[in-house]
């Protein structure tokens, strides 16, 4: 079983080993992109680093809707190659890449007129779901089914009875974006990448035209390298453009950021056994299942603001409530609403000034040698996106360099994952931790959740859940610091679990508990302790503030009163 522990001391040896020798490709971005392109490079025998100015995934790819889909709409937009791509991605994250991370979900689509609905949207399920079996890789999913209005709201009570005459059933998936890349990037290191959060590349290493490597800064440690490198990946999603700009390139296409906010409520506040999807005059509006809460999302907005902390406004967050609340028996309010994220979608630009017509499709480029650029693109799709980054770099290397391999590559935690569910009564018996804890651990980490297991053994009251967020384990907050990388609180309480949109309180009463855990891994004293509680509080006002502001700019600018956190 493979493993890989990225805590402080494996950080610092990373980037001193990507300064020490020519690495055949470097990445730059650590979102879910940039981590994939990583494992294809490495896997296919390449000497490869990662860089990633923040936290792994702490942009678009730890806020999107958390969803592994086909793209049920863009059938109707008549790509059907977008679709059989996804479909296929889907397939094998489910079954052979990530079982433990992605799995199926359910949607129940209302319909509202008779006959001609019924026919046009089931054609349309139909064909997704015949897509998805002709290439073997939808065994996984029950297929579609035509629901009578009786029957719909038996399985969604919470409807209104006069919000539909029926209802089609079907079948997607779900994951965690953040913890699935986090994995990835685990994964990568596995198989030998050098992998550094917190190191922001400030400019690159020229040769006359080529680009040779790139100038890095340590954010947490302080201290400059110069990571040469034979070719260099940019996966910057929305800052494709920004990082292009340091070479005085801009490339052959433009990124454009659109926003989507999603709103956390519990479940209880939702009666149904189904997640929904619900047709707006703009796209499509998600109700989608996560664990005691349900994800409402998502809008569609363009974002020439702040791209580190996008920020949702009251507009937004009403916005979604009336059209959730159009079709809800109980409506709900402001009261309701735990936890609120905003992120970006890189879309590439297009003639269409609506971000909703924007291309979901990816693009690779060369705009000057030794630089390579991927941009577009959807969450499901990654490794595709990861594999045409790799194979462009590869035109690049004086050497012959093998086929992508991911296909056929799981990431950690997969094997020995199905066996490990088949044992989990007996685990529990065994390490005295109760059932459900034992499937929370496996679905979060897989076969990996042993190693959780092997911390409470050593120290039983790590076995103990937060005190004010009892559904993740003490261990998993000192497990996120040394084995998954986690800098800093905001990391833990924000992407290695998701407290902070789980919580009415946003994670301020965790805050002090999870900070004390992760001190003794991460080398803090009590005033680092002190800053990392104080910064996490701001940051939640912050939101908070920027929540409750009418528009886009006034909204950002409150979101902005909370700075980013580096150590003393």
């Amino acid at each position: 079983m493979r493993t890989a522990t990225l805590g402080p001391a494996q950080r610092a040896e990373a980037l001193a080993g990507m300064a020490e020798r020519e690495l055949d490709v470097l990445v730059v971005g650590g979102g879910v992109v940039g981590a994939g392109t990583a494992l294809d490079a490495v896997t296919r025998g390449l000497s490869t680093g990662l860089v990633e100015a923040r936290d792994w995934a702490s942009g678009t790819s730890s806020r999107s809707s958390k969803l592994i889909h086909g793209g049920l709409r863009y059938l109707e937009m008549l790509d059907f190659a977008l679709v059989r791509e996804a479909l296929k991605e889907r397939g094998l994250l489910l079954e052979r890449l990530a079982p433990h991370l992605v799995k199926p979900v359910a949607f129940l689509y209302p319909l509202q007129h008779k006959g001609w609905e019924r026919l046009y949207a089931g054609s349309g399920v139909a064909l997704y779901d015949a897509m998805s079996m002709a290439r073997a890789h939808g065994r996984g999913l029950p297929t579609h089914r035509h629901l009578s209005r009786r029957h719909a709201l038996r399985v969604a009570p919470a409807l209104k009875k006069d919000a539909l005459v029926g209802a089609l059933q079907y079948y997607d998936a779900q994951m965690d974006d953040a913890r699935y890349v986090a994995t990835l990037v685990r994964t990568a290191s596995s198989y030998g990448a050098k992998v550094a959060n917190g190191a922001r590349v400030t400019g690159f290493l020229r040769e006359g035209e080529r680009v040779v490597g790139a100038r890095v800064r340590d954010v947490e440690a302080g201290g400059e390298y110069e990571i040469r490198a034979k070719q260099i990946v940019n996966a910057t999603g929305v800052w494709t453009d920004d990082t292009q700009a340091m070479v005085g390139e801009r490339g052959q296409f433009h990124v454009r950021a659109s926003k989507g906010i999603h709103l956390v409520v519990p479940k209880d506040r939702i009666n149904s056994t189904s997640g929904l999807i619900l047709r707006t005059e703009k796209s499509v509006l998600f109700v989608i299942p996560w664990g005691r809460h349900w994800i409402v999302g998502t809008t569609d907005t363009d974002w020439d603001l702040d791209k580190a902390h996008p920020a949702a406004s009251s507009a937004d967050i009403d916005y979604l409530l009336e059209h959730v609340n159009s079709v809800l028996a109980v409506p709900l309010t402001r009261d309701d609403v735990q936890g609120v994220y905003a992120g970006l979608r890189p879309l590439l630009a297009g003639e269409s000034d609506a971000t909703s017509k924007l291309s979901r499709e990816h693009t690779v480029a060369h705009p000057v040698p030794g630089l390579v650029v991927v941009a577009g693109g959807k969450y499901t799709t990654y490794r595709v996106m990861a594999k045409d980054a790799v194979d462009e770099a590869v035109h690049g290397l004086d050497m012959r360099v093998a086929e992508c391999v991911t296909e056929d590559v799981p990431l950690i935690g997969a094997e020995g994952y199905r066996a490990l569910w088949n044992a989990r009564a007996r685990i529990a018996a065994q390490t005295g931790i109760h059932v459900v804890r034992v499937e929370h651990l496996l679905n979060r980490f897989g076969s990996m959740a042993e190693e959780v297991l092997d911390l409470i053994a050593k120290d039983p009251a790590l076995g103990e859940p937060l005190q004010f967020a009892d559904d993740y384990l003490r261990a998993e907050v000192v497990y996120a610091a040394s084995h998954e990388g986690a800098r800093h609180l905001d990391d833990v309480l924000t992407r290695r679990t998701r407290i902070s949109i789980e919580t009415f309180d946003r994670g301020t009463r965790s805050a002090r508990e999870a900070a004390e855990l992760m001190a003794p891994v991460l080398g803090w004293d009590k005033d680092q302790i002190e800053r990392e509680v104080e910064y996490y509080e701001k940051r939640v006002e912050a939101e908070r503030e920027s929540q409750r502001q009418p528009d886009d700019l006034t909204a950002d600018a409150a979101r902005l009163g909370a700075p980013d956190i580096a150590p003393l």
